[in-house]
């Protein structure tokens, strides 16, 4: 880990959790091969070695960039709050997107077949339960395509604590709805994002409601489309500030 990415790590938790407790963290992360369903896939574990236990599981889906040093830093940023994080891999060990085009085409490949989609992500899920260190209760969090993701997860009813949306794709697949959803659904969005815009935002919550699942949103005014994604043009210090201090209260509630 770089002394950069371990400084932002301890600049964005120690608001919450102050000086005493990042003193006491010790972020552990490392790569994390499993399988779903005979594929190989990588992704990345991060936890807390002083703490005698975890404070719960957070599986991350990662945008359509596939996995990166940006999900990583996330995973420890968790990590360094207490739980123990796991960011997935949706596309398969050995295919991360090498430009725009793959981009489009890797995340368009799960756009294309949401029963495969839907089975990769419950793999993952799965998986987290076997990962050492990993709590009973998971909470799924996504950011842009990861997203949409956990959006499409939650459709399954996969059991879990909750989900969050970082402005992810809100637009619902033909053939899908909410009635079975099983957990809470928190979504962060930008006023300000072109992808999915306010009346997207309006038909999930109403959607939501209409379901009867238990939700809430945070709208960022102002915000564009990758508002958390560090030195991203969209990036705005306020929107992913806030919505962190929001994950770590929904968190809180739901895994503690």
């Amino acid at each position: 880990m770089t002394l950069l990415r371990l400084f932002k790590i301890l600049l964005v938790t120690a608001g919450t959790f102050g000086a005493a407790a990042l003193s006491q963290a010790a972020v552990s992360g490392q790569m994390h091969e499993y399988t779903v369903d005979g594929m190989a896939f990588e992704g990345y574990v991060a936890h807390n070695s002083n703490l005698p236990t975890s404070r719960g599981t957070v599986l991350i889906v990662h945008d359509w960039d596939g996995l990166t040093d940006y999900e990583k830093q996330r995973a420890d940023m968790l990590a360094a709050a207490g739980y123990t994080a796991f960011a997935i891999d949706v596309y398969g060990k050995g295919r991360l997107p090498t430009s725009m085009e793959e981009n489009r085409a890797r995340s368009g490949e799960m756009y294309g077949n949401r029963a495969e989609f839907q089975k990769r992500l419950q793999g993952a899920l799965s998986e987290a339960g076997r990962i050492d260190g990993a709590t009973d209760d998971v909470v799924v969090i996504g950011y842009c395509f990861g997203g949409a993701a956990v959006l499409e997860l939650a459709r399954t009813g996969a059991e879990t604590e909750g989900y969050v949306s970082f402005h992810g794709g809100l637009a619902l697949p033909d053939g899908q709805n909410y009635d079975d959803v099983a957990a809470p659904v928190m979504v962060q969005h930008g006023s300000a994002d072109p992808v999915s815009g306010m009346s997207d935002l309006a038909a999930l919550l109403d959607a939501l409601q209409a379901a009867g699942v238990e939700h809430s949103a945070q709208i960022h005014g102002g915000a564009r489309h990758s508002f958390t994604v560090f030195g991203s043009g969209d990036y705005d210090l306020t929107a992913d500030q806030a919505s962190w201090q929001a994950l770590m209260g929904f968190l809180a509630d739901k895994l503690d």
